[in-house]
């Protein structure tokens, strides 16, 4: 083999090399890329359920309030007609109760 064949096979090899750890110097940068973007994504992703999460949250407290503010508008509808129901009975019954006692 010539001293020039060696050189140029040497000078392949050392380039050859070369683009080898470029290569993987790349690969390796690519890889740390993708992880801190999906290491941000992930992030984000939970910060986005979050503040989801505490919007379904507040939806359901309201509607459990305008519930329960219906619950207590019935309640005391309810409570006025038993009222006025038994008022309107009181002079009924005091009759009843003073016809007992007289009778006795």
């Amino acid at each position: 083999m010539t001293m020039e064949a060696i050189r140029t096979i040497s000078a392949l090899e050392d380039k050859n090399r070369a683009e080898r750890l470029d290569a993987e110097s790349r690969v390796k940068q690519a890889l740390a890329d993708a992880e801190r973007k999906g290491q941000s994504q992930l992030q984000k992703a939970r910060r986005d359920a979050a503040a989801h999460g505490k919007a379904m949250l507040k939806d359901a407290e309201a509607r459990a309030a305008k519930a329960a503010e219906e619950v207590a508008k019935r309640a005391e509808a309810e409570s006025d007609a038993l009222r006025a129901s038994a008022k309107s009975r009181l002079d009924e019954a005091a009759e009843m109760i003073v016809g007992r006692v007289v009778k006795s």
